[in-house]
């Protein structure tokens, strides 16, 4: 983790939201979705005020809406699973625009679609406003077990490697006149799969002596020390605790 590693989801800013350590965000957005998880799913004006609080993160982490809409299409899948939802859920069914619906079922939806999406939005933001190599590192000062910050350290590179030199063998291979139209071009892209898991499985035999070379013992060295002020935690406390007012209230109403 000693070296820096852009990615796509972070936006370089100065705002509040970014200077925070990155163990401070990542407590406060874990917090946050156990209290959205905790709401009892009736209580549905209080997800709209979750939403609130996400929405003023945003604007003053100056994310714009347009960026966090798109990214929250990742939670298409889930989306459709609760469509379908109340068409095959059992219980008492009630009319909706002409269609007979499980009662349980859009219960089920919502409960679906409000949760995950607030879930969703708060682990974008985090990820809008945090380096990758910072993220893993508040991981560390979190005291996660040190092996998995590790396994998530080389998955996510090895992943942006792997993904690269796929696209250089699609590259290749269209420079050659391949174009996969049938079952018929299966083989070929059956060999170049191959070809990728041996040369990812070579490439990680390099580095693993090069890092045994180096004096890799098991543990990666921390470069910086990032510590929180109590400030900053407070700072950052401010998102689940006034989402935890919001959810006790929900109980209360209910």
């Amino acid at each position: 983790m000693g070296a820096g590693h852009a990615h796509r989801l972070y936006r370089p800013g100065a705002s509040p939201v970014h200077r925070l350590p990155a163990q401070c965000k990542i407590a406060a957005v874990l917090c946050f979705v156990l209290v959205v998880v905790a709401t009892p799913r009736a209580a549905v004006w209080a997800f709209g005020c979750y939403a609130l609080l996400l929405a003023g993160v945003a604007a003053t982490a100056r994310i714009p809406a347009g960026v966090l809409l798109k990214r929250l299409l990742i939670e298409v899948p889930f989306v459709l699973f609760a469509f379908f939802l109340p068409f095959v859920a059992s219980g008492p069914r009630t009319e909706v625009l002409g269609l007979q619906l499980s009662v349980s079922g859009l219960w089920g939806a919502w409960n679906i679609l409000a949760k995950g999406t607030l879930g969703v939005a708060a682990s974008v933001l985090l990820a809008s406003t945090t380096e990758l190599r910072s993220l893993l590192l508040g991981l560390q000062r979190l005291r996660l077990p040190p092996l998995l910050v590790q396994i998530a350290s080389f998955m996510i590179r090895y992943g942006d490697v792997i993904t690269d030199e796929m696209r250089r063998m699609r590259i290749a291979r269209v420079s050659r006149g391949f174009e996969a139209t049938g079952p018929r071009h299966w083989k070929v892209l059956a060999t170049s799969a191959g070809a990728l898991f041996i040369r990812s499985y070579e490439r990680g035999e390099r580095v693993h002596l090069a890092m045994v070379s180096r004096g890799y013992a098991g543990s990666m060295p921390v470069i910086d020390e990032v510590t929180a002020s109590r400030a900053q935690w407070a700072c950052a406390a401010a998102l689940p605790a006034a989402a935890l007012a919001v959810c006790l209230m929900g109980w209360t109403l209910v």
